[in-house]
């Protein structure tokens, strides 16, 4: 699969300028500045006084897509200000990744991202950022379970008869995925049963899950937080989970190593970042903000319908999330860079 990155250039916003503004206009500015008692530019403890927008590298209506929307209401409501949810696709994620490396560091373009962000650099190797360099984390999110799900009309009943199945059709079988998560958990399954699958690259799995529903793709890996309603109704065939436990809103579903394929291990992590020059004060108020919607009855009540919870508050901080980023790209650069797969 190849795909390009947009927007390799890397450009920081420029400051606004006006040269035409009067001296009356000037003076009448600083007055509505000085009654307001701040405002953006009065440096970071005024902020947030206007909408921050969560920018999501996926479709509306997939997997991260659902995170970003299920903690931007009680985040929004601790900060006192909307937030609103903008979806940036393209590249397995690095569009909206770039976008936000590149915008101004005031806090207010955010990106909710998942663990893709530390798959892109052995992915992409022209990536027009860099993960540790060019951000700063906020705090975890949420580990989601992926299934391994096909087109409710493929044979297999079982993963085990699955796994055969995709032995004796591997030339005709299709396996969608969006990049991150789901390409992982493909990839994981190819070197385990030993085949090399056509695969379907979409710009999020919400896509991807409906070409599924309706019979256009054979199987694919997904998060919970996608599957889990389509799976309870029947609408896709459901093998298995791919973490150690099992999940509790799919009960019926075993794990992957109980099922025959230990080897698929994945969970798809969630988090906050915000460009590198974004300062302190700035960083310390959303993951404030993080933190108590990750302990929000409704989110932690929905989350759980969906198959999954909010990680542990000890790992919603800037610290415990560059650490996760940093493990994660340790251990999946050897692997990509090993099964030669690329992003573009």
């Amino acid at each position: 699969m190849t795909m390009s990155v947009a927007g390799s250039g890397r450009s920081r916003r420029s400051p606004l300028r006006t040269p035409g503004w009067t001296l009356v206009g000037v003076a009448a500015l600083a007055v509505t500045n000085l009654a307001a008692c701040g405002g953006r530019d009065s440096g970071p403890a005024a902020y947030p006084d206007g909408e921050i927008t969560f920018v999501v590298p996926y479709s509306a209506g997939g997997p991260t897509d659902t995170v970003a929307r299920l903690i931007a209401g009680p985040m929004g409501t601790k900060l006192g200000q909307q937030i609103v949810v903008k979806n940036v696709t393209g590249a397995g994620g690095t569009v909206a990744a770039g976008q936000v490396a590149d915008a101004k560091a005031d806090g207010y373009e955010v990106l909710l991202h998942n663990i893709a962000m530390s798959t892109a650099p052995a992915l992409y190797p022209d990536l027009p950022y860099e993960p540790l360099v060019d951000f700063k984390t906020i705090g975890l999110i949420t580990d989601v379970p992926m299934t391994i799900v096909a087109r409710k009309d493929l044979p297999p009943t079982t993963l085990e008869e699955l796994v055969d199945y995709v032995k004796s059709n591997a030339d005709t079988l299709t396996l969608a995925h969006a990049g991150g998560g789901s390409q992982l958990c493909g990839l994981l399954i190819e070197q385990a049963i030993g085949v090399d699958l056509t695969e379907v690259p979409y710009d999020g799995t919400g896509p991807a899950l409906t070409d599924l529903v309706g019979g256009q793709v054979d199987f694919m890996c997904d998060q919970t937080t996608n599957t889990a309603g389509q799976i309870r109704s029947g609408a896709i065939k459901a093998y298995a989970v791919t973490t150690p436990e099992q999940v509790e809103a799919l009960p019926d579903l075993p794990t992957t190593a109980e099922a025959g394929l230990p080897e698929v291990q994945v969970a798809v992590w969630h988090g906050l970042y915000v460009p590198a020059e974004t300062s302190d004060e700035v960083v310390a108020k959303l993951t404030e903000a993080l933190q108590v919607a990750l302990v929000d009855p409704n989110v932690i009540d929905k989350m759980a319908d969906l198959g999954t919870t909010p990680v542990a508050q000890d790992q919603v901080n800037p610290d415990a999330h560059r650490v996760k980023l940093t493990e994660q790209i340790e251990l999946w650069t050897p692997i990509i860079k090993g099964a030669g797969v690329t992003g573009g």
